[in-house]
């Protein structure tokens, strides 16, 4: 009946600190109803009490989607502690649940290859792509259900994103393309655990997405550090439809660089500034690294991440931490090629150079590209966009705008108010706007520098 204790525990529980084992002892046996053995009146000895699946299913309630909790019980009762039973217990022991969480939790990929081998609801010979598929979708659903759950989607409102639902799929096929090619073709490829250690390596995601679910699910070795920069938090964001999804923003979020991961600030959307490209720029210039997220008018979104603060040059800008990306139809990140240093473009009111906002390629055949007139753009790339390696982002190459939002990430820039400033120094847009007809402020230049200026 899987009553049996075992005399493995140490071997298996060595990962975890005392204290921490301390806790995953307790959650057992929280989980099992508060008692930790029961005796036998044949042999008078104790055995750990088992857990069932209903109990599981009870003690977590609403927490975990049940197909998850199915999934995490069905890998608990097929570990064999003594290495001589293969067969699946009908119940979970105390062993079994301490073997996973230290895996899981503790393990290395190919420690949590066999773990995830387990989670498939299917025998392990049978194990086929298109069986990690379903579970690769199970797991990014159960995040951000559990984060919706105990309330730590950090300011992001399910109601004001598109459906997170239409994220999973695409989100799922992106992570599930770094498995190795070769033999028959996804979803009837056969996977074995060196493939899914293997994978798991590439794709660090899948790592962190069983984290949150037990550590969050289950509220054990919580560690804030580790889960900080995960989800980021969102300001001034609330009222409005953002263009993306809580499976977007959890993997765009992943590729910035870490200092950044923790705030976006919604700091320019079409929906409520307008379409006004000078006050577009009035709200990026100067404003630090940013991500910017368009839709055209077929429904594609994608856009691209701004390394640096956006400022007006007739030269590229940014650095090799930039990126491009999509959202819709398919997610995908397209980071630095090394062909090119072409990360950023923004110019207006010139007569030889183009007019706009870019990012990577070559001028007038950019991989990413807002013209100054803010109702159309490019997205060039025969076969790929030379900077970034990306594909054509849009629906078509030349298309038209429907909407567009940008947001700050990490410490948000201010503007320096520590000089004397004229009527027009806080109103960018109209700086910008007179920059584009061709007129300069005479003024510029003349006034005395700040004392404290950095540049």
């Amino acid at each position: 009946m899987g009553n049996k204790q075992t005399n493995c525990r140490p071997n298996y529980c060595s990962r975890f600190l005392p204290e921490e084992q301390a806790e995953i002892d307790g959650l057992f046996a929280a989980i099992a109803g508060g008692s930790e053995s029961v005796c036998c009146e044949r042999n008078r000895k104790c055995y750990p009490v088992p857990i069932s699946l209903e109990m599981l299913q009870a003690y977590l309630g609403d927490a975990i989607p049940q197909k998850m909790i199915c999934r995490i019980y069905d890998g608990m009762r097929h570990i064999d502690p003594t290495g001589v039973n293969p067969i699946p217990t009908e119940y979970v022991i105390r062993d079994q649940f301490s073997i996973f969480m230290s895996e899981i939790l503790k393990g290395n990929a190919g420690d949590k290859s066999k773990m995830i081998m387990k989670m498939l609801l299917v025998p392990c010979a049978n194990v086929k792509a298109g069986h990690i598929q379903e579970f690769t979708e199970d797991l990014i659903s159960s995040v951000v259900h559990v984060l919706y759950y105990r309330n730590e989607l950090k300011g992001w409102n399910m109601k004001r994103c598109q459906d997170f639902t239409a994220g999973v799929r695409p989100l799922a096929s992106q992570l599930l393309s770094s498995l190795k090619q070769g033999g028959p073709p996804i979803p009837d490829k056969t996977c074995d655990c060196s493939l899914l250690e293997d994978w798991l390596l590439k794709v660090p995601q899948i790592s962190t997405f069983l984290n949150v679910i037990i550590r969050r699910g289950f509220l054990v070795l919580n560690s804030y550090s580790e889960f900080c920069g995960f989800i980021p938090e969102c300001k001034d964001g609330r009222d409005f439809m953002s263009l993306l999804n809580i499976p977007a923003i959890i993997y765009i979020n992943s590729f910035l660089p870490s200092n950044l991961q923790h705030t976006w600030r919604l700091i320019f959307s079409s929906q409520i500034h307008g379409y006004s490209f000078a006050k577009f720029c009035g709200n990026i210039i100067d404003r630090g690294p940013c991500v910017i997220v368009v839709r055209d008018r077929d429904g594609y979104i994608f856009g691209g991440f701004a390394s640096h603060s956006w400022a007006v040059k007739s030269h590229f800008q940014g650095d090799c931490r930039s990126f491009l990306f999509t959202i819709f139809p398919n997610i995908a990140v397209y980071t630095y090629s090394g062909y090119n240093d072409h990360y950023m473009y923004l110019n207006f009111g010139q007569q030889t150079m183009p007019n706009g906002l870019g990012m990577g390629g070559q001028l007038d055949y950019f991989g990413f590209w807002l013209d100054c007139d803010f109702g159309k753009g490019h997205s060039k790339a025969n076969p790929r966009c030379s900077t970034y390696n990306s594909p054509q982002l849009s629906c078509r190459e030349n298309f038209e705008l429907d909407c567009v939002e940008v947001w700050a990430v990490g410490e948000f820039q201010c503007e320096k108010s520590t000089c004397k400033k004229n009527c027009l120094d806080n109103e960018k847009e109209v700086h910008c706007l007179l920059e584009m007809i061709g007129k300069c402020r005479h003024s510029e230049g003349v006034r005395n520098p700040c004392d404290d200026e950095d540049d």
